[in-house]
């Protein structure tokens, strides 16, 4: 069966159509066969008769005959997965990319060099980064996968007339599915009998649990809001039901979530996309330098064709950073690494780097602004308020409230753990209230409870009720809780201050009103709690309207899920980076504007809130407008669609996108932001592995140290390639002094010698950079442009012509003054067996080290591109010592042993001669100190802070 993420609603029946009631048609097996999907017939919105007849069925479900037919045609009730490219090609694309290319072609200069070793190297390099890319690619695959087990294995039917066990992949259209409390709804399916609740959290977002009957019939609105219909992938978490299938597979909503993850694909990070222009870059100016230097030498130098051939490719080689792309490579991890520390798993490398150019976030609420932990904050009685926080003994608080929190905690079906809180079991409001009922120093015990209850009514989302029936100290009593406009119709009577009961008048309706607007203003959430005393024994009435009337009105109970303490420290820290904070939420849009404004958000100014059903009569330029002309809004009651469509258009308009989510129905905007954000405490496989990256502890405040610390890595990036490139001037300028001398001037370097440069001395270095801690007022700056490269001109222009510049200059005067020293004039042979051959060897030798002593001094001075040494200090990053430690070591090895000085060429300076070399790294890094001291101060004067 093939995957389109195709309408799960299927298409409403049409006159003289499905007259006949029978097996399927001929006419759908056949278009089966022609490998056309069919839809089941029928709407699911419409009546249940109609769509019992529109499906062919009846509530007796199909014979055993019609649903193997029936199998054939819908095809088996699984999520399928889209074939997408082999393994050998996505291998393939990892070591044929530009980088890739350009280290292949170094490779192959080497090898015709007659540098083997060093082209084995590279392969090698090559290698290695191919299958570390490849293992972590093929994400869509992993996330349908485990979409797929959200479906469980088994499902019962009535089939034939009697109820019996199948497979769950072989359940299809016009099945009658029974369903009963702790079962996986298996596909989706209209109720015919029964009541049930429903954990819809996988789809839509919500925390509580939902009611479904069979007589809450919706004809309009969005599927998922119909109250007679149950979804694949949800569970039941109480009553039992009769269910007709309506769609299977992919043609469900969590099939159509499959199919939404798979077509959404991955596009390449920003630093994917600038390492392949580097990789071009450097291509061309590797190969145009090469090809300049061949008339040059030929003509200029009098050079044979095979020699100015020779030398060219050395200057190939010399542009080509071999170590650039495990240099990057590693940085990313050590990023990847930091983060997983701090609670952040980063599924791809080039991910670290995404989180740094990160615009907006769009966050969800619960779990991530918030602690997910409902809090009873306040009570409210005829006796007034009472403040549960200030609340320090039991007895402090007056008998009514005692009375409230006991009605409270006795309609409710949770089970708080006094030990340890965090594993209460229930519904987090329920759990909130049995805290209140225990600070006030009442019985929570939970088997007491469902001991002393006669009957219980489900909180019914039409009534905004929940009622039970408790026997209590030789009574029987009507409990009930709920939203307080409703609760409060069906008083009649208010609890006194002493106990007491008194009748309900109007100004005691009113100033129970009146408390309630108060709390819903602070953005808490109220309900209404009130009871009712029934005769002892009495038989409890079937009718739930009998039952919830002529209440006597307890009190209100006001609750906040409190925000995180760290979150708004997070949210200006936010601001001051420039980062735009965007809420997307499944709740309600008055609590998720509270909480919001609570922690920051909207910086104190309004926030607009859309819900999803305004949003969905946007069109798109409507939406583009909207999200031009706030900085900070509220998307609540969101659906997949409108999280994907939000990402979209965030993206659009040129913004680095990260997403939160935790449910199935967030995959495909958690695949299509540029950073897609799970919650691994509270979230599902589902999302974590169509995810990015995954916060442990599913706290917003990550999210921040996340983009700091990409913010961090793409500067260390900036840094290393800085130090790798400053370092082609004082290379290549001896090449180019020889060729332009037209041989009068011996060649200043070696191909071996900068080889031993390129992967000896410059490599550890360029690796420690990448793990330089951030620069200060790292996130006192706004995010970089979408488009911005990891090369820029003013870049080029300090490594090529500052430091490179600065360096070519002392290496050169190195070079001249030691050949002066030993006699040479321009012209004079240094041809091997000549007096001058091993001058010219010590001259070369003080090129190369004169290029690992400026090394030095770049290396310190690329540790910053703005801020001075000082502020970042000499000596914090230990690894960068450690690397000029062993580039020293290295150099001495190269000139000092007999071995290496025949392979290199090289020769033992004199004392004198090796003295001048120790002023080069503070030369280099001291002129660029004073260039970014000239930065800085000419940044304030702009600021207009004045001169320093």
């Amino acid at each position: 069966m093939s995957v389109r993420a195709a309408d799960p609603r299927p298409e409403p029946a049409r006159a003289g159509v499905n007259e006949q009631v029978g097996s399927v048609s001929d006419g759908a097996r056949a278009g089966v066969a022609a490998g056309v999907e069919v839809e089941p017939v029928g709407n699911p919105l419409e009546p249940a008769d109609l769509l019992l007849r529109d499906l062919r069925t009846g509530r007796q479900g199909l014979s055993e005959r019609e649903a193997r037919r029936r199998l054939t045609v819908y095809g088996a009730n699984e999520l399928t997965r889209q074939r997408g490219r082999t393994w050998p090609r996505e291998l393939l694309a990892q070591v044929t990319h530009p980088l890739a290319l350009l280290l292949w072609l170094a490779a192959l200069l080497s090898a015709v060099s007659g540098t083997v070793p060093l082209a084995v190297a590279i392969i090698a390099v090559i290698a290695l980064n191919a299958v570390v890319a490849f293992a972590q690619e093929r994400q869509a695959e992993r996330a349908v996968e485990a979409l797929a087990a959200y479906l469980p294995p088994h499902a019962t039917v009535v089939r034939d007339g009697r109820q019996q066990v199948i497979e769950a992949r072989e359940l299809v259209p016009g099945d009658v599915l029974v369903v009963a409390e702790g079962d996986r709804v298996c596909a989706d399916a209209r109720l015919l009998d029964g009541v049930v609740e429903v954990d819809l959290s996988a789809l839509n977002g919500e925390s509580l649990p939902a009611l479904r009957s069979a007589r809450l019939e919706d004809a309009s609105g969005p599927l998922l809001d119909a109250r007679d219909l149950i979804f694949s992938g949800t569970s039941c978490t109480g009553g039992e039901a009769t269910a007709l299938v309506f769609a299977t597979g992919m043609r469900t909503e969590l099939g159509r979530i499959a199919a939404l993850s798979q077509r959404v694909g991955r596009e390449p990070s920003p630093l994917e996309r600038q390492v392949t222009r580097v990789a071009w870059l450097i291509a061309a100016v590797a190969v145009g330098v090469g090809l300049a230097f061949l008339p040059l030498a030929m003509l200029g130098a009098g050079l044979p064709l095979a020699d100015a051939a020779n030398f060219a490719i050395g200057l190939l080689v010399a542009n080509v950073p071999e170590g650039l792309l495990p240099t990057i490579t590693l940085a990313l991890a050590v990023g990847v690494r930091v983060l997983a520390r701090r609670g952040a798993v980063v599924k791809r490398l080039s991910a670290v780097e995404t989180l740094g150019s990160t615009t907006v976030i769009c966050t969800d609420k619960t779990g991530t602004l918030t602690q997910n932990r409902m809090r009873v904050t306040d009570l409210w009685t005829s006796a007034g308020p009472v403040d549960l926080d200030a609340t320090t003994t039991p007895r402090s608080a007056p008998a009514a409230a005692h009375q409230l929190v006991r009605a409270a905690a006795a309609c409710n079906n949770a089970e708080l753990d006094r030990e340890a809180p965090q594993r209460s079991t229930g519904d987090p409001t329920e759990i909130a209230l049995l805290g209140a009922a225990a600070v006030l120093g009442d019985d929570v015990d939970h088997d007491a409870r469902l001991a002393a209850r006669r009957a219980q009514f489900h909180f019914d989302p039409a009534l905004r009720l929940m009622s039970t029936v408790d026997d209590v100290d030789d009574q029987r009593w009507v409990h009930t809780k709920g939203a307080p406009e409703e609760v409060l119709t069906r008083c009649v009577e208010i609890m006194a201050a002493d106990g007491s009961v008194r009748p309900l008048t109007a100004d005691a309706r009113a100033m129970a009103a009146t408390a309630f607007e108060g709390y819903a203003g602070r953005g808490l959430r109220v309900l209404a709690v009130a009871r009712r005393a029934l005769p002892p024994a009495a038989p409890v009435p079937a009718d739930r309207d009998e039952v919830e009337r002529d209440l006597t009105l307890l009190g209100l109970v006001a609750m906040f899920d409190p925000p995180r303490p760290e979150v708004a420290a997070a949210v200006a820290q936010c601001h001051t980076a420039g980062l735009r904070l965007i809420v997307v939420t499944g709740d309600n849009a008055a609590t998720a504007t509270e909480v919001a404004r609570t922690v920051g958000i909207g910086r104190g100014g309004p926030i607009p809130a859309i819900t999803g059903a305004e949003l969905d009569t946007m069109t798109e330029h409507q939406l583009d407008e909207l999200l031009r002309r706030h900085q900070e809004l509220i998307f609540a009651r969101s659906s997949p669609e409108a999280k994907l469509r939000i990402a979209d258009a965030l993206r659009a308009e040129g913004n680095v996108v990260a997403m939160t989510g935790d449910g199935v129905n967030d995959a495909p905007a958690l695949r299509r932001a540029d950073i897609g954000v799970a919650m691994g405490a509270t979230g599902t496989d589902v999302a974590r592995e169509a995810a990015t990256m995954v916060l442990t502890d599913d706290n917003f405040a990550t999210i921040v140290t996340a983009v700091r610390e990409g913010r961090r890595v793409y500067d260390n990036v900036r840094k290393f390639i800085l130090y790798i490139f400053a370092h082609a001037t004082p290379e290549v300028v001896p090449f180019l002094v020889y060729a332009l001398s037209g041989g009068a001037v011996p060649l200043p370097l070696t191909v071996l010698q900068i080889l031993a440069i390129d992967l000896g001395t410059e490599t550890l270095p360029a690796l420690a950079l990448g793990r330089e801690r951030a620069e200060p007022g790292l996130m006192d700056r706004p995010p970089r442009p979408r488009g911005e490269g990891v090369i820029r001109a003013g870049m080029l222009a300090r490594a090529w012509l500052l430091l490179g510049g600065v360096s070519a200059v002392l290496v050169l005067a190195g070079f001249f003054l030691t050949l002066w020293q030993g006699g040479w004039r321009p012209g004079a042979s240094v041809d091997e067996g000549t007096p001058l051959h091993h001058v010219w060897q010590q001259a070369t030798t003080m090129t190369f080290l004169g290029i690992v002593a400026c090394q030095i001094g770049t290396a310190f001075a690329a540790r910053t591109q703005l801020a001075s040494l000082r502020s970042i200090g000499v000596t914090t990053n230990r690894l960068l010592l450690w690397g000029i430690a062993f580039e020293i070591a290295f150099a001495a090895a190269v000139v000092t042993l007999p071995p290496l000085q025949r392979v290199f060429d090289t020769a033992l300076p004199t004392a004198g001669q090796l003295a001048l070399l120790l002023p080069f790294p503070v030369l280099v890094w001291g002129v660029d100190e004073l260039w970014r001291a000239g930065l800085r101060r000419r940044r304030r004067i702009h600021e207009g802070v004045g001169p320093a």
